[in-house]
C-alpha cells in the first residue's frame, strides 16, 4: 500500500501554536494603537514560549516498520504483529502516536484505540499486538500509522504509514474419521481393505499351499492339524482416490467466526479439511474442484506436502454469487476419476446444484452429497406475512430434490464431523460390490 502523504511528509504548526501566535499579534496591535505598553507584557510569555519550542526543530518523521506471524496460524488461534517507531531526529519527541488496523476478522489489542507514549532522541519502541484470529481466510494486519509531536506541542507531523502485513488463517479441522472401506481402490500403497487377495494385513481365509506361495504365508497350526501345507490369504491393503468437489456458487447464512454460527461457505471449508486430511493420512490422493463460474482444481497428490497445498488452496475459495447456473461444459466431470469417490460439498441451494450432482451419478461415479446448509437457515423476508409459509414450501422443495438424488442413487448425508461418512460409505461400498447387470 503506498503511502498517500509521500510526497508531502513534513512538520507543520500544531493549533496550539497557531492560538499562540494570534494572541501575541492581537496583544502587540492593541498596545501600539492604544499606547497600552502593559499589554507586551501579557504577550510576551506566548512569543517567548514560541520562541522556546522551536528553538530544536524536528526535521525527520517517525520511522515505523510493522512485522506480523509469519507461519500461518489456525482459526480461533493467536497472532502477533509487532509495530517498531523510532526517532532518528535529534529532537525528542514530547508524545508518538501509533495506530493499526486489522482485518474485520482479527482482533488485536490497540486496534480500536491509539498507543501514544513519549520517544526521546535516538530511541525506539516496540508495540506488540495479539489476539485470535476469528475466521479462516487470507487477512491482513496494517497499515498502521504514526504521528509525532515535538517542540512543546508546536510541532505535529503528517502521518507515516507502512504497508500491508499478510496473515494466513487456516480452517479448524472438525474431528472427521471414516471407517469403511472405500467404494473402488487402486494402487498398492493405501490402508483400505480390498476385496482382492493380496499382499495385506487383514485376513481372508485359509486354503492350501500351491505353487508360488510364500513359505511366511504357511499357517502351521492348520499344517500340522492337516498334515498337508496351508498358507494364510489375506486381502490387499490399497489406497483410492478421493475428489472433493466445493459447490460455491451461493453462499447462505452469515458467518460468526470459529465462536459463532457457521455459513455453507464455512461449512463446506471446514469439512473439506478435514475429510482430505483423514484419507491424506490414511495413504490415500485426494484431489480439490471448486464448481463455481471460475474451474479451479487442485491435482490428485497424497502425503503431508499435499495436505499443505490443500491449505494454501482452500485459502483462495470465494463464493461466486451469480444468478444464473454455471454452463455445464466448465463442468462435465473429465477433471473427477472415473474410479474412486467422489465427495460433493453443497449446500444444495437450486436445482443446477442438484443437476451437477445427478449428471455425476449418472456417469457412472461413486458419488457421495454432503448437504452443507445448517438446518436453522431461513430464507429471506422471514418478517413479514407470509414468511413462514414461504420458508416452508422451500424447505418442502429442497426435501424433494435430495429425494430425487437418493432416487438415482446418491446418498445424501448432513454434515455432523465425525463419522458424519460411515452410513454413507457403507452403502456405496455394498452398490459397488453388488453384481450388474448386463445386456448381451
Amino acid at each position: 500500500m503506498e503511502n498517500p502523504f509521500a510526497d508531502h511528509r513534513t512538520w507543520v504548526p500544531t493549533r496550539a501554536m497557531g492560538r499562540a501566535i494570534v494572541v501575541t499579534a492581537v496583544l502587540a496591535v492593541i498596545a501600539v494603537v492604544l499606547g497600552r505598553y502593559d499589554l507586551v507584557v501579557l504577550a510576551a510569555p506566548f512569543a517567548l514560549g514560541v520562541a522556546w519550542g522551536l528553538r530544536a526543530r524536528p526535521t525527520v518523521l517517525p520511522e515505523l516498520v510493522l512485522t506480523s506471524t509469519e507461519d500461518p496460524v489456525v482459526e480461533g488461534h493467536e497472532i502477533a504483529a509487532r509495530v517498531v517507531v523510532a526517532n532518528a531526529d535529534e529532537c525528542p519527541y514530547d508524545v508518538v502516536v501509533v495506530r493499526a488496523a486489522p482485518s474485520r476478522w482479527v482482533r488485536l489489542r490497540h486496534s480500536d484505540r491509539p498507543y501514544a507514549g513519549e520517544l526521546p532522541a535516538g530511541a525506539a519502541t516496540a508495540v506488540d499486538l495479539a489476539g485470535p484470529a476469528l475466521r479462516w481466510g487470507e487477512h491482513w494486519v496494517g497499515p498502521a500509522q504514526a504521528y509525532a509531536v515535538a517542540g512543546g506541542g508546536l510541532l505535529i507531523s503528517t502521518p507515516n504509514f507502512t504497508d500491508v502485513a499478510p496473515i494466513k488463517v487456516f480452517p479448524a479441522l472438525d474431528e472427521f474419521r471414516a471407517d469403511d472401506a472405500m467404494p473402488h481402490a487402486a494402487g498398492l500403497v493405501g490402508v483400505h481393505r480390498s476385496r482382492r487377495p493380496g499382499e495385506g494385513g487383514e485376513l481372508a481365509g485359509i486354503r492350501a499351499f500351491a505353487p508360488g506361495d510364500r513359505l511366511r504365508r504357511i499357517d502351521w497350526r492348520t499344517t500340522l492339524r492337516a498334515q498337508h501345507p496351508y498358507v494364510a490369504q489375506t486381502l490387499s491393503d490399497r489406497d483410492a482416490e478421493v475428489a472433493l468437489v466445493l459447490d460455491v456458487v451461493h453462499e447462505a447464512g452469515r458467518s460468526g467466526g470459529i465462536h459463532g454460527a457457521a455459513s455453507a461457505l464455512d461449512t463446506t471449508v471446514r469439512a473439506a479439511t478435514a475429510i482430505a486430511q483423514h484419507y491424506l493420512h490414511r495413504g490415500d490422493r485426494v484431489s480439490l474442484i471448486e464448481y463455481s463460474y471460475e474451474i479451479r482444481r487442485l491435482r490428485a497428490g497424497s502425503g503431508r506436502r499435499h495436505f499443505h497445498a490443500v491449505l494454501e488452496w482452500i485459502l483462495q475459495v470465494r463464493p461466486s454469487d451469480g444468478v444464473e447456473a454455471p454452463p455445464p461444459y466448465l463442468f462435465d466431470g473429465h477433471h473427477l476419476p472415473t474410479r474412486g469417490l467422489v465427495v460433493v460439498l453443497t449446500p444444495l441451494l437450486n436445482e443446477h446444484s442438484a443437476e451437477m450432482v445427478a449428471r455425476l451419478a449418472r456417469s457412472g461415479r461413486m458419488v457421495v452429497a454432503i448437504d452443507t446448509l445448517d438446518t436453522s437457515a431461513s430464507v429471506p423476508y422471514q418478517r413479514s406475512a407470509w414468511g413462514p409459509l414461504a420458508h416452508r414450501l422451500w424447505w418442502m422443495d429442497r426435501e424433494n430434490v435430495i429425494g430425487q438424488l437418493r432416487e438415482v442413487g446418491v446418498p445424501v448425508a448432513q454434515w455432523a464431523g465425525t463419522g458424519s461418512l460411515d452410513h454413507v460409505l457403507r452403502d456405496v461400498t455394498q452398490l459397488a460390490a453388488a453384481p450388474r447387470v448386463g445386456v448381451r
